[in-house]
């Protein structure tokens, strides 16, 4: 059975973004599957605050803001600066999103603002460091996302290292409620729940 997100479901501007990512050899955009539940989540957050680490060319981002309402917002961080141009281009009218250049990492460390209602962790920050930072941003009832947790031949000496270990990081904490999908690229959904009752409030 065919999985992937009807024509009717895909968000407007995914084609543009995925030649430019194609023209730029950008390989890591959010897969179709994994941007589909993304806009699904978002949608379950009418005015929810939406934080995206890995801009990359916007295919996520897109997804993200397809599901959102009108008065729901979106922060999204990236390191490289020419690849996030293309999503900034893009967007540039629409006024739910917030685009930050820089180290996710860093930007983890040093943010003190209000939780969010959805996380989703697609880049090394927030994932494979500084994950107790970005779990630390998750609303009470706030779901956390990650995705690229199914090998590849293509992975990166240390990623299947680096998946083990968050694997078991987030399965072993006691204030999230996580479910692991082996569809996609490999993903993983926690919720974060009282600790005491493992119910989310």
């Amino acid at each position: 059975m065919d999985d992937f997100p009807r024509l009717s479901q895909l968000p407007s501007s995914l084609p543009e973004l995925q030649e430019s990512a194609r023209v730029a050899g950008f390989t890591m955009s959010c897969e179709p599957r994994t941007g589909s539940l993304l806009a699904t989540l978002a949608a379950t957050r009418p005015g929810g605050r939406i934080l995206e680490l890995g801009t990359g060319v916007g295919e996520g981002t897109a997804w993200l803001l397809d599901g959102m309402n009108e008065t729901a917002t979106l922060v999204t961080v990236e390191l490289d600066d020419a690849v996030q141009a293309v999503a900034r281009d893009r967007f540039a009218e629409d006024g739910r999103v917030t685009f930050v250049t820089g180290d996710g990492g860093r930007w983890l460390e040093r943010y003190d603002g209000a939780p969010f209602d959805l996380v989703f962790a697609d880049t090394w920050p927030g994932k494979f460091t500084h994950l107790d930072a970005a779990l630390g941003l998750v609303a009470p009832g706030g779901a956390y996302v990650v995705d690229d947790l199914t090998p590849l031949p293509g992975w990166p000496e240390g990623h299947g290292a680096a998946v083990t270990e968050l694997l078991a990081a987030l399965e072993g904490r006691s204030d999230f409620r996580t479910t692991r999908l082996t569809w996609s690229t490999g993903l993983l959904i926690a919720v974060r729940t009282d600790a005491a009752t493992g119910v989310s409030p």
